[in-house]
């Protein structure tokens, strides 16, 4: 089943740049993992030193195997280098999905199709 995370983390705004920036290995490696579908951390253009991020995942297995990998340790390492951190993040199993626009381009705020 589909596992999404989501987070948010509140650094300083002089270092969130350079943190992100910094990060791009480590995101490349996470992708580059079986079962890593998604890895994408973005500056909010609204608050400044707010870094969101996205991940998904093919299943627990694959998330459980990224937590043992060095390119994970290595990012919690060079977090911390930007000092404090507010962050908040969550991990969410999907079971269902489907497109936001119905056949006729009209957006659906409900589930329009039978799960598989």
């Amino acid at each position: 089943m589909t596992i999404l995370i989501t987070a948010v983390m509140d650094l300083e705004p002089s270092v969130a740049e350079r943190i992100l920036l910094g990060a791009r290995p480590l995101i490349e490696a996470s992708l580059a993992e079986p079962g890593c579908e998604a890895y994408s951390w973005a500056l909010d253009p609204l608050t400044p030193g707010r870094i969101h991020v996205f991940e998904r995942w093919t299943d627990e297995a694959s998330l459980a195997h990224h937590f043992t990998l060095p390119n994970y340790t290595e990012m919690r390492t060079h977090l911390r280098s930007a000092g404090p951190i507010k962050s908040t993040s969550r991990k969410y199993r999907v079971a269902h999905d489907e497109p936001v626009y119905d056949e006729t381009g009209t957006p659906r705020a409900d589930f329009f199709t039978l799960p598989a």
